[in-house]
């Protein structure tokens, strides 16, 4: 196969160098610059990258062969990816899938993300398991400048990432069977959560800076908080809106969500070395023993200090992190993974159950 080769290098903060080629868009004024992070799933890229988790990073896929059943039209997790570009060891050149409608070169093409090939993807993301994620940049420019845009390149903390993935405006996903009222906050939710939620019924989702009042107005059952990119500690208003909601309606966040609710309800959060990105996470359940293998991604992460009139429901068994929690007083609880799973395995998806057995519970008035 004739194609144009793009010699390219990835370059990351501390200096190290890779060697690749470009693909998909070309990077704006020829570079493009992002917070390095890696991903372990076998499969479900599409899902990935329109992810809007993953606003401000560069995601670094550690299988191989990526691309090789192309894209199609119902594996948007939203409408445009938000990520700053991909990082891949070999794209396939054909796809071969019944449900493919185009190639994963030209969906990146066409979203303006920006990619990299033939990069040592395993020698990357041992050096990020040692020595953290950092700001990286890729291009076909000159070396020193690269050095520098990587350099400058800004971290994701302290930025409030959610104002730039969050809808304009409210809008609703009609129920697919269910009577519940459901208000959902948008801080970078995935259409796999609003297929699940609207199973329980009606979902009304809201920006991210919506008050508690527009919410109580919408008279909803529950209220979801969702995954989300980047750091919850500038998040001073959402945290103060999820304060005033406690107690007044059931509950539910995953993932920054479940970031948010602690932070509400004091913990400290702080930032993992490298993050959990992946879809093969073992949590323990701590109530049943269960272990559920989890998707899961997140830079940050609950503190362990004890936070008053909570229990700690999951625990992560690599690095025995927070996962899960449940207020005692109040009808609310959340997880640190996603329980909707796309891509990836599906043992939790019991937690949409729960919340609808939190919200009749509440709503009867025997909570």
């Amino acid at each position: 196969m004739n194609r144009d080769v793009k010699v390219a290098r990835l370059v990351l903060a501390d200096g190290t160098i890779f060697e690749g080629e470009m693909i998909g868009a070309p990077p704006v004024n020829g570079v493009t610059t992002g917070e390095a992070v890696f991903n372990t799933v076998m499969s479900g890229y599409q899902e990935v990258i329109t992810d809007p988790s993953y606003a401000g990073q560069i995601i670094t896929f550690t299988y191989p062969h990526i691309g090789n059943y192309g894209v199609n039209n119902e594996d948007y997790e939203s409408g445009n990816p938000f990520c700053s570009g991909v990082i891949v060891r070999q794209l396939s050149r054909r796809t071969s899938n019944w449900r493919a409608t185009n190639s994963l070169d030209a969906f990146l093409k066409e979203h303006e993300v920006p990619g990299i090939a033939g990069i040592d993807t395993r020698r990357l993301t041992r050096h990020l398991r040692d020595q953290g994620s950092m700001p990286a940049a890729f291009g076909q420019g000159d070396l020193n400048e690269l050095i520098q845009s990587a350099q400058k390149a800004p971290p994701t903390d302290g930025i409030d990432l959610v104002s730039t993935v969050t809808c304009k405006t409210k809008y609703i996903v009609p129920s697919l069977g269910g009577t519940r009222r459901i208000v959902a906050y948008d801080f970078g939710i995935k259409t796999t959560i609003l297929h699940h939620l609207s199973k329980l019924g009606e979902v009304i989702v809201v920006p991210a800076q919506t008050s508690y009042e527009e919410v109580l107005e919408q008279e909803p059952d529950g209220v979801f908080l969702s995954n989300g990119p980047g750091d919850p500690a500038p998040l001073t208003d959402i945290r103060s809106n999820i304060s005033s909601l406690l107690g007044e309606v059931p509950i539910f966040g995953i993932c920054l969500g479940h970031q948010l609710l602690a932070a509400t309800l004091g913990a400290e959060t702080y930032k993992l070395p490298f993050g959990h990105h992946g879809g093969n996470h073992p949590v323990r359940n701590l109530k049943t023993g269960a272990v559920e293998i989890t998707s899961q991604n997140h830079n940050y992460c609950v503190a362990d200090g004890g936070i008053p009139s909570v229990d700690l429901t999951h625990i992560n068994l690599n690095d025995e992190t927070i996962e899960g929690l449940r207020c005692q007083e109040v009808p609310a609880f959340s997880v640190q993974y996603h329980p909707e799973a796309g891509p990836g395995p599906h043992d939790s998806q019991y937690l949409f159950k729960e919340f609808e057995e939190l919200m009749a519970k509440t709503n009867g008035g025997k909570f």
